[in-house]
């Protein structure tokens, strides 16, 4: 239908009848939509689809407008609120001292407070994937602020480390309703040139409110009880986003699949500048075409029936192993075992002030993803986490080797150091955690984030949203509670290098599996998986949507 329709018509809001990219593009992904068919129906080369001379800009390829940033912003404020979370309670779990049961935590507590968080993520993703197709994006979005709010309150008014625990439960499920649900937004609503920028932009919230965290925990070290500061801080950033959601919309997609086309085709005008009616009339039926292939007559019986396609159709099957696998990753290569614990590692190797020197490690986790938003549309996910996931390896090697050399116990379940002072082989650790982390934050830390791109069919994609997240926490939620209990038992130069170990796993996983999917449109990314992985042709596509969108920025520019 998007085929025919768009052939039929001239290209006349640029004063010609030639065929534009916007054609091309229409063309393959919706013939990848009818016949499911493999990547090389989409790769053509630019002789089979228009010559030089009468090659046209992409309505698409253009900046994001107004609108799009509001509610990136808005919604990236869920990255924020995951971060902060994951920040203060490094270091809470130094500053409470006896406040919770008049006791030192020992290291069993400190497990069961941070990993409690986790759990509650873990099952808040996969219900908020759910609720996601039944009453919207914007709706779970605005759940999770309330759910945050009563978490944070909780933990302000703990006194005994179970109360802390059941606070830190109920604020897990709206961090992980957040965590998948902002994502999920920002891919349904971004330009494909600026999807995955605008997907990191949400890990950039989370890694500003790691590293703000730990600046206000620094100062409130010598503050009485300053660690329930930290924790009612925690209120604003829902509040504030509870707001601004009450007045931005949902989703285009989610109002196809309610059948409100009139509402999708009206947020579609606002988040591209100036589209043709051609342009939006063929996005339209695209999500359209998308949908009408999960069965059933409602939101939920939908969602069932996705859940069953995602794990019969090969392409979603292929989608779902690789954005699990990403998250997988993310977790068990060892990053949060820095976040949440950090202060206590820093601590136990001799520095008098641990929560100043957390800053650091979460300072480069900032500037590098920064640095990643810069790149990861123009190098791309699969050569990034390429170069990242190895240096990742090399630095977790250094890490051990300089633990093996430090004369640390941790088997008392605090740690105790018997050197006096800091010594080089401390130094050496804290240079490569921060090569750790900094090759983390510009590779797999945003990358991860961007497996929902994979999937082509907007039901199918909230589940796999769903999926996806459900493992993130899964995966943090095993780190939180072992880490500690694998530094006393394996010793840390033995936990280390089992992380380098999975990293150089992940490393297989990223060179055999992972296909290039920047410049993509998300109804074509799922279309080369369903006879394969299809790295090398995915590669070659993405290549070509390059060369294809540099000769249209000379075009305009001439």
């Amino acid at each position: 239908m998007v085929q025919q329709n768009i052939q039929n018509k001239d290209t006349k809001q640029n004063g010609r009848d030639t065929p534009s990219v916007m054609d091309y593009v229409v063309k393959s992904s919706a013939s990848s939509i009818k016949s499911g068919t493999s990547e090389e129906m989409l790769l053509v080369g630019p002789s089979s689809v228009v010559d030089a001379t009468s090659f046209d800009i992409s309505d698409d390829d253009v900046k994001p407008t107004k609108t799009v940033l509001i509610l990136t912003l808005a919604s990236s404020i869920s990255g924020f609120m995951f971060g902060y979370d994951t920040g203060y309670i490094s270091s809470a779990l130094i500053q409470v001292g006896t406040d919770l049961s008049n006791k030192i935590l020992t290291s069993g507590e400190k497990e069961l407070i941070t990993s409690a968080t986790s759990l509650g993520a873990l099952l808040g993703a996969i219900v908020g994937g759910i609720l996601a197709n039944l009453i919207g994006r914007r709706m779970v979005l605005l759940g999770s602020n309330v759910i945050f709010v009563v978490g944070t309150i909780i933990q302000l008014v703990a006194h005994t480390v179970w109360t802390m625990i059941a606070g830190r439960f109920v604020l897990g499920w709206g961090v992980g309703i957040g965590s998948f649900i902002a994502p999920l937004m920002l891919s349904e609503l971004a330009p494909a040139k600026y999807r995955g920028r605008l997907i990191v932009t949400n890990v950039m919230f989370i890694t500003g409110g790691q590293l703000i965290a730990y600046l206000i925990n620094w100062g409130l070290t010598r503050v009485e009880h300053g660690w329930r500061v930290s924790v009612g801080l925690c209120m604003i950033p829902p509040v504030f986003q509870f707001v601004l959601f009450w007045f931005l919309p949902d989703t285009p997609r989610f109002y196809v699949m309610n059948g409100e086309v009139e509402k999708a085709t009206d947020i579609l005008k606002k988040i591209h500048r100036d589209p043709s009616d051609e342009f939006i009339q063929a996005t339209i039926e695209e999500m359209v075409s998308s949908n009408s292939n999960v069965p059933g007559r409602g939101p939920l019986q939908k969602s069932w029936e996705s859940i069953k396609i995602i794990h019969k159709t090969p392409g979603n099957l292929r989608a779902l192993i690789l954005a699990c696998g990403l998250q997988g990753i993310q977790q068990f290569t060892g990053f949060n075992s820095l976040m949440y614990f950090s202060a206590t590692i820093f601590e136990t190797i001799g520095f008098n002030n641990p929560t100043a020197v957390s800053i650091i490690v979460a300072a480069t986790n900032f500037v590098f993803t920064g640095i990643a938003i810069c790149i990861i549309d123009i190098v791309g996910r699969r050569r990034i986490l390429l170069f990242g996931i190895p240096c990742m390896c090399i630095s977790l090697v250094v890490c051990a080797i300089a633990f093996h050399f430090l004369n640390v116990d941790f088997s008392s379940g605090s740690g105790v150091i018997e050197s006096s002072g800091i010594s080089g082989w401390g130094i050496v650790v804290i240079v490569s955690m921060v090569a750790f982390v900094a090759s983390y934050a510009i590779g797999i830390g945003n990358s991860a984030w961007v497996g929902v791109e994979l999937f082509s069919d907007v039901n199918v994609r909230s589940v796999g949203a769903m999926y996806a997240a459900g493992t993130n926490w899964a995966g943090s939620m095993v780190i939180a509670a072992t880490f500690l209990t694998m530094l006393q038992n394996i010793t840390p130069t033995g936990t280390f290098s089992f992380f380098a170990g999975l990293c150089f796993v992940s490393f297989l996983f990223v060179y055999f599996l992972l296909p290039e999917t920047a410049g993509l449109e998300l109804e074509e990314t799922t279309s080369f998986l369903s006879d394969g992985f299809n790295v090398k042709q995915a590669s070659r596509m993405a290549r070509e949507r390059r060369l294809h969108s540099k000769f249209a920025n000379k075009t305009r520019t001439a």
